[in-house]
């Protein structure tokens, strides 16, 4: 069966550390899960004036998370939260490239914080930091490994993701201080943390548009790999 090519947004660093000139990154683990998935990894360097050229080559495409902030300006909002960092080259891509798949109808999956861009990409707004936002808030961002889960997430019955995993609760790992603050038209909430935090997007009026919080690619779970392999399916069925 063929393999349809995966583009995954990559993270990027200023000099130092690996190279003495910036350098981009990525996770083995979000390649490893496209290629169990069946799917072929290509890599998206963040050069907005290939997007268009980059959709050209790909069947889908996987926004990863980062250790990083959406710039709260892109949604709308007046004040910035002091703990607010922005790779606002990255984001600049990562919004370009993905409202242009979402034109095209092309499966998208989001990931951590690339649920968040995709959030914003489809008109919606962020929690900026969840411990000031949410009274009683879990620690979203966990203090045990990413291999074991954090917490457990509600999954809605009666959508995409529901239908990919089967199960009314997954456990999941938590590695973030922001999350989607609201679901405006088009968006559909998925999956909640007990605390109300929401931690999965989808958009119904897509072939395949699915965000989820938390970290998939780290195959925690059964669900995890049922995530990948039903986005990889998708891919597969707009070739």
């Amino acid at each position: 069966m063929e393999a349809p090519v995966i583009g995954i947004t990559v993270d990027s660093e200023p000099p130092g550390g690996y190279a003495g000139l910036p350098w981009y990154a990525l996770r083995e683990n979000y390649a490893e899960a496209v290629v169990r998935a069946g799917g072929l990894p290509f890599l998206l360097p963040h050069m907005t004036d290939l997007a268009e050229a980059y959709l050209e080559t790909i069947r889908g495409l996987v926004i990863a998370g980062g250790d990083f902030d959406v710039d709260p300006a892109l949604f709308g909002a007046a004040e910035r939260h002091e703990s607010v960092r922005t790779k606002d080259a990255r984001t600049a891509f990562e919004l370009a490239i993905t409202k242009a798949a979402l034109a095209r109808d092309m499966p998208v999956l989001g990931i951590c914080g690339g649920q968040q861009l995709l959030h914003v990409a489809l008109g919606g707004t962020l929690i900026q930091h969840i411990p000031d936002a949410i009274e009683g808030a879990l620690e979203h961002e966990q203090p045990n490994p990413r291999t074991e889960a954090g917490h457990e997430v509600a999954v809605e019955e009666g959508t995409l993701l529901h239908r990919i995993v089967g199960a009314a609760t997954l456990a999941v790992n938590s590695a973030h201080h922001q999350a989607a603050a609201d679901a405006p038209p088009g968006i559909v909430v998925n999956a909640r943390a007990p605390d109300g935090v929401i931690e999965g997007i989808e958009a119904p009026s897509q072939r395949f548009c699915l965000g989820v919080q938390w970290h998939p690619e780290y195959a925690i779970s059964e669900a995890d790999g049922r995530i990948f392999a039903a986005f990889i399916e998708a891919c597969r069925q707009g070739g």
